[in-house]
């Protein structure tokens, strides 16, 4: 299904507001944004780092090279073709800042909140027919909460804003968590990521 002229324009211009948001006092800004890419294959990360700022796209760092070598491994797509064909999106658009331990500090409800709006724009702007929320925090906005075992690997449907699409969530990246690096996540991640690559809506996108 191909975009309009018009589509495009909404969407550039959705970017546009998006990268100027300051709801939230407590964030840290510039939004983190991929770019106005029309697609229907909607990736929904949950926040971005203190590097994505500074390099001005998401999953710009550490846990964005495990996530594009996923996609590159075992979808064949590169980086590049990833970017360029895939709406990259998010549950918070800017970085929540450090806590005292050192970790990235998890968004609050209402930081959540106050970003759920720009999503749902999004997916009435695109009409995605395949949603790839990564960790659970994203997948949570779409998907009841669930161990990640049995989420991880299986598809699902959802649907926002009156549009409905196909689910299949991924675990997080992150270099500091171990699940999919150990079984069973080894194995329901290449289901996963084996289940985005055979999806009819991922094949056509670009």
């Amino acid at each position: 299904m191909s975009f309009s002229k018009k589509e495009q324009q909404k969407l550039e211009e959705h970017v546009r507001l998006l990268r100027n948001c300051r709801k939230c006092p407590l964030m840290h800004p510039p939004v983190v944004s991929g770019g106005p890419v029309l697609s229907r294959v909607l990736l929904v990360g949950q926040a971005p780092g203190d590097k994505e700022p500074l390099l001005g796209r998401p999953f710009a760092w550490t846990a964005g090279k495990t996530l594009f070598r996923w996609f590159e491994e075992f979808c064949g797509t590169s980086e590049e073709c990833f970017r360029s064909s895939v709406y990259m999106a998010a549950v918070c658009r800017c970085f929540p800042g450090k806590i005292p331990a050192g970790g990235d500090r998890v968004p609050s409800p209402v930081e959540v909140e106050n970003c759920a709006d720009w999503l749902t724009q999004e997916i009435q702007i695109l009409r995605p027919g395949l949603v790839i929320p990564v960790g659970r925090l994203a997948i949570s906005c779409f998907l009841p909460a669930e161990k990640l075992e049995h989420m991880i690997g299986r598809p699902f449907q959802a649907s926002r804003a009156a549009v409905s699409f196909d689910v299949v969530p991924l675990p997080h990246p992150s270099g500091a968590s171990p699940w999919h690096r150990k079984e069973p996540g080894k194995t329901l991640l290449r289901q996963a990521l084996g289940r985005i690559a055979a999806h009819p809506v991922w094949q056509a996108r670009g």
